[in-house]
């Protein structure tokens, strides 16, 4: 495959980059601003993922399997005690599980969009069959994890119980927010390019390019805010320290990613075909639940709202998250926020409870009229 010198120089830098923001997350943690994670065992160990298992195994009430964005290390789910929202669905009695995306390496370096939105999702969800029985889970994910996991439920909505989208695009046509002056082209990837990574440190500085504010001002004005809240301002540092805990991308994701979905919106239009299924809103027929940010500049709200009327589901609704202070990037306060674990979180488990207790009922009328 092609592969020229500049590219080479260019791939050093950033990994020099890398060590460097790596060696800058270690110094927060020395600090004391490192996760604070409930415990976990894996349950599967695949190439591309480690499906995680949280909290006692004993737990009866409905499972759940976490989609992250295959970014950052999935810990901004479980960032500590007081707003980990692992820790919020455990205490509401949730069986809890976590595709951990591994880094990019010899075996995942040419990995796709059919890859992480369709075929390891349904493995990390054939290992939460194995241990709990179950045939359909609920499915969630944050940012493009949301996006991945709506991709598989379109796919696959037999196995699919609910569907929960946090701050995640969904629409991209007209509604790709700030990343819209980087991602709009419509160009095929190029297969002979060799399928080096992209780097951590590259995306983020395409987020910063997209939006300087969100990605910049936003985090040094709620660092200001946290002044005199000595929680919030620990909260804040644990995510400034996230931030710098990067993954590379594939490099084959990285160019689908942006140019089937933000470059030509297939998803919306019908014709996103992933291992030989078309993926589409009109998949979509479990119950939805999306959480948006009317503010935001990354994910607009009218990206979920598009994407929801156009879906099948007859039982679908979008909530407004309306900030928090101590969570540097509003992008992850649903994920970390107190507001969110006070006012949103809760309405999310009755989500999640309502709906498992709806096709529970339809399962035993169902049951009754064949006599089994």
């Amino acid at each position: 495959m092609f592969y020229s010198p500049l590219a080479s120089r260019a791939e050093a830098r950033f990994a020099a980059l890398d060590r460097l923001r790596q060696r800058k997350g270690e110094a927060l943690a020395a600090r004391g601003f490192g996760p604070v994670k409930t415990g976990w065992s894996p349950v599967a160990d695949l190439p591309g993922l480690t499906v995680r298992r949280y909290g006692d195994p004993g737990l009866k009430g409905p499972s759940l399997l976490i989609v992250p964005a295959p970014i950052k290390q999935p810990y901004i789910w479980d960032l500590e005690p007081a707003v980990s929202a692992v820790k919020h669905l455990l205490d509401g009695g949730v069986r809890v599980f976590l595709a951990a995306w591994k880094k990019v390496g010899p075996l995942t370096a040419e990995l796709g969009l059919a890859d992480y939105g369709d075929r390891l999702i349904g493995e990390a969800l054939d290992a939460v069959r194995a241990e709990t029985g179950e045939e359909r889970v609920f499915l969630a994910g944050h940012s493009l994890g949301g996006t991945l996991s709506a991709l598989y439920g379109s796919l696959h909505p037999e196995r699919v119980r609910g569907l929960l989208i946090l701050e995640s695009p969904l629409s991209f046509g007209g509604n790709t927010g700030a990343f819209s002056k980087l991602f709009k082209w419509k160009r095929e990837p190029d297969p002979t390019l060799r399928p080096i990574p992209v780097p951590g440190s590259l995306l983020s500085m395409s987020s910063l390019a997209a939006s300087p504010r969100t990605f910049g001002w936003e985090r040094y004005e709620d660092r200001l805010a946290t002044v005199g809240d000595k929680e919030a301002r620990a909260t804040h540092l644990r995510v400034e320290r996230w931030t710098l805990d990067e993954f590379a991308m594939p490099r084959p994701l990285f160019q689908q990613v942006t140019t089937w979905l933000y470059g030509e919106d297939r998803f919306m239009a019908g014709t996103l075909e992933l291992n030989g299924r078309i993926a589409a809103p009109a998949g979509l027929t479990m119950p939805l639940l999306g959480v948006a940010d009317p503010r935001s500049k990354v994910v607009p709200f009218s990206s979920l709202e598009t994407c929801f009327a156009a879906a099948a589901s007859a039982q679908k609704e979008i909530l407004p998250y309306e900030g928090d202070i101590g969570v540097a990037l509003q992008h992850v306060g649903v994920l970390v926020g107190r507001n969110a674990h006070r006012l949103i979180w809760p309405k999310i488990l009755e989500w999640m409870l309502a709906a498992q207790g709806q096709e529970t009922r339809a399962q035993e009328t169902r049951g009754q009229e064949t006599g089994s």
